[in-house]
């Protein structure tokens, strides 16, 4: 086989590196290094299947050629994360649910592993009792922020880390107390949107402990559910005391700072829906116009990289729907958990995020639950 070493190769004009066409082998020993960039930098003119570094992420990532555009390599967790027995024990991403009104506020914590169908499994103790609360999550720490208690409304930021079971520990506090937290994150930076009357925008640096800062305001206080992929994150709907119902779904630049604009509208003005998102694909199951009637079957998909309106996905059966619901996913399942329907309920379902239809049971909670909070170390912004 014939060999060629240089130490660099440019085009003619000497202004990038050479078109290679034709079937290519790069057979080193060690490494090649692949073009890279940030994210305002993607390219739009070049071919299916280029591949760059995004240096804001910290990704590989391609160009699928239509109009999702650039789109991260992300591959399913399958490591063991220890801890927990019986029918969901295995590998891959886990998901983690503090189960807040059971009935009663709460502090106990819940975890799956999204590929192993099956029953939760206790996980931890919050640091107090609380409900509505908001999640944010890297691949290695979930953390807890906001939600009201027996006798307050809370600021505090509590954290646990995936790998092994236990209690929650002071992470830090959000600017100002709430509940009803819209949250989202990519691997970097967990965001924390409104809540109840409060229409502050404030982010975290999830492998630092400490306050978090402000971001920006959302246009009312949203009672709201997030996700996103690493580079956007949305917040879809609302339901409460204070705000109303809303159909609007609102977007944000994770790692820069501003006012959240609009994206598109949910099919149907509600709050408290479950679900969640892999890097390309939103899912929002259920959820009510109110936190006690008019529960929804609807699943609702947008497709992240495009603004636009939801599209129908498939359906919940009776016992699925409800209000005050949550969830959490993988890169390809999307679960949510609970919910008042009416009373509270321990259901868990699950759809595949890549294929429309109907959701399917996963197992159940190891209590009921509602107004709760969620988020996994597999989700669509890492």
């Amino acid at each position: 086989m014939s060999e060629v070493r240089v130490n660099n190769l440019s085009n003619e004009n000497n202004t990038g590196g050479p078109t290679i066409s034709g079937i290519t082998t790069y057979s080193g020993k060690h490494f090649f290094v692949p073009p890279q960039g940030d994210t305002a930098s993607r390219p739009s003119d070049c071919e299916p299947g280029s591949l760059r570094f995004n240096t804001d992420s910290t990704h590989l990532e391609y160009f699928r050629g239509d109009t999702i555009g650039w789109v991260e390599i992300e591959a399913e967790l399958t490591e063991p994360l220890g801890g927990g027995t019986g029918s969901n024990t295995g590998t891959g991403t886990r998901g983690i649910v503090n189960l807040a009104y059971s009935p009663g506020i709460d502090n106990r914590i819940d975890f799956i592993t999204i590929p192993t169908l099956g029953n939760s499994q206790d996980f931890g103790d919050l640091i107090d009792a609380r409900v509505a609360a908001g999640h944010v999550s890297s691949r290695t720490r979930d953390c807890i922020g906001g939600g009201y208690g027996p006798n307050f409304i809370n600021n505090r930021i509590d954290s646990v880390e995936f790998a092994s079971t236990g209690n929650a520990i002071d992470f830090g506090d959000l600017t100002a107390s709430r509940y009803g937290v819209g949250a989202l994150s990519n691997q970097i930076r967990g965001v924390f949107n409104g809540g109840d009357s409060v229409n502050v925008i404030d982010y975290i640096t999830i492998s630092s402990r400490g306050n978090a800062v402000d971001f920006g305001d959302c246009p009312t206080g949203y009672v709201q559910r997030g996700l996103g992929n690493t580079v956007r994150g949305l917040w879809a709907g609302s339901e409460g005391p204070s705000v109303g119902t809303n159909n609007t779904i609102h977007q944000i630049t994770i790692m820069t700072t501003g006012d959240s604009t609009d994206f598109g509208d949910l099919s149907y003005g509600r709050g408290g829906w479950g679900g969640g998102s892999n890097a390309i694909r939103g899912i929002m199951m259920g959820g009510a116009p109110n936190s006690t009637t008019n529960r929804v079957n609807i699943i609702d998909f947008i497709t992240i990289a495009t603004e636009g309106n939801a599209q129908d996905f498939g359906d919940l059966t009776d016992d699925m729907r409800g209000s005050r619901m949550i969830g959490c996913a993988s890169p390809t399942r999307a679960v949510k958990f609970g919910g008042y329907n009416p009373g509270v309920t321990n259901v868990m379902c699950f759809v595949n995020i890549a294929t429309l239809g109907d959701a399917v049971d996963f197992g159940d909670l190891t209590s009921a639950c509602s107004a709760a909070g969620s988020n996994s170390n597999g989700h669509g912004g890492l």
